[in-house]
């Protein structure tokens, strides 16, 4: 597929006169807005469903309302961020079409879109009258904060190597075949635990999320020991799953005693000076959601998204073990490859790796929660999005097109 890249950057002018630096643009509407519940105002509502058109807009911005949730409140230090003077200009070929960014943003439904290189704003955008005091919701973007935080645990010493099983931190689950798997096989969402997620409403991912959700349900650790039926030896086939995460999260909690907000919050949001509170949904007894539904404004998203693009340094400081970031941004092993997986990206551990050469990575969300990284140039793209289908095998591709540009036309500075 062709790429081609406007190598000119235009000042972003409003009523005729330019603005003196890369302000958030706001706008009340968004493609096919009527059906979005424009009218209404966005409405917030689970009664028709969590993901139906009418309601996706406000319940993705406002999830932390439909479910008990942890709070991590801001960075006592807010960390700046700086703009540029001037707003980025972008063209990619996609489908035989050339489309600039107000394209893209003409007919994709993102609730917000956010390009930065080394935490300065090149770009940022809201649509359906969300703004950037909303917290938009990840999906399973959640996933890589769990993998980034065994990445510390094994660095402090807590967890002593990835080829342990998870019965050896939680023993409640020996005998179990969630116990027997490895840690590593987690990671690389490779357990060989029988787990399929779909999104047809009727998958594993529902009954594990129904489970989790119900108020006189069982703890988390008795409802993943219930999944217990193997169908591959640990790491040897991938298979995305949210059980995998949620494992990780249990030998996370008892490692450090602590739960995954307030490891999120002491080693990651404060260390980046996050400028908002953000919250992450609680099942019905208190303990974190791990494999979704952590929300965050979206500059906050694009400095988590710099702190990786940097490798897991932040002023002079390394938040992230540096080996742990170029380990979970590989494939590694085969079955992990870009096109053999089932998939047209590869993984890494609770990564997703772009394929070719280059080292590139995302967190990627259903309904078009996308983080894209690339490390060579500091460069990150945020979407929230509420596309009308959990993946849209198209949409991702175009949003990756529109990424190649973006990299080439750094490349090209």
């Amino acid at each position: 597929m062709s790429v081609r890249v406007l190598l000119s950057v235009t000042l972003l002018c409003l009523t005729g006169s330019a603005w003196a630096d890369v302000q958030p643009v706001f706008s009340n509407t968004g493609p096919d807005a009527a059906n979005y519940g424009a009218a209404e105002h966005y409405p917030i509502s689970t009664t028709q469903g969590l993901n139906t058109q009418r309601n996706i807009v406000g319940n993705y911005s406002h999830f932390d309302q439909l479910r008990p949730s942890n709070m991590i409140v801001a960075a006592p230090k807010p960390s700046h961020l700086q703009r540029a003077e001037q707003e980025i200009d972008l063209a990619y070929d996609f489908q035989g079409k050339t489309t600039t960014l107000s394209d893209y943003l003409e007919h994709t439904p993102a609730t917000g879109l956010l390009i930065m290189q080394d935490r300065t704003i090149l770009f940022e955008h809201y649509q359906y009258d969300r703004t950037d005091q909303d917290r938009f919701t990840s999906q399973s973007m959640a996933k890589t904060l769990v993998g980034l935080l065994v990445g510390m645990a094994i660095h402090e010493g807590r967890i002593l190597s990835l080829d342990d099983t998870v019965s050896a931190y939680v023993p409640e689950l020996i005998g179990r075949e969630a116990g027997r798997a490895s840690l590593r096989s987690l990671l690389q969402m490779s357990s060989g635990l029988d787990f399929h997620e779909v999104y047809n409403g009727h998958d594993d991912i529902m009954r594990l999320g129904r489970a989790l959700m119900h108020p006189a349900g069982k703890s988390a650790t008795d409802i993943v020991g219930e999944f217990n039926t193997r169908v591959a030896p640990p790491g040897a086939r991938f298979n995305y799953s949210g059980l995998d995460t949620e494992l990780l999260s249990l030998v996370l909690q008892r490692v450090t005693g602590k739960s995954l907000s307030e490891l999120v919050k002491t080693r990651i949001w404060d260390p980046i000076g996050a400028e908002s509170d953000a919250s992450w949904i609680v099942d019905s007894h208190g303990q974190e959601v791990a494999y979704c539904c952590f929300n965050a404004v979206l500059r906050d998203w694009g400095r988590l998204g710099a702190l990786l693009a940097q490798d897991g340094m932040w002023n002079g400081r390394q938040i992230i073990p540096k080996e742990w970031l170029i380990a979970a941004t590989m494939q590694n092993a085969p079955s992990l490859a870009a096109g053999t997986n089932g998939h047209r990206l590869g993984y890494g551990y609770q990564l997703w790796v772009l394929p070719g050469d280059r080292r590139q990575f995302a967190l990627i969300g259903i309904y078009g929660q996308t983080i894209l990284i690339d490390p060579l140039r500091h460069v990150v793209l945020v979407q929230t999005a509420v596309l009308p289908r959990a993946t849209d095998p198209t949409a991702r591709q175009e949003l990756l097109t529109l990424w190649q540009a973006l990299v080439a036309r750094m490349d090209a500075q």
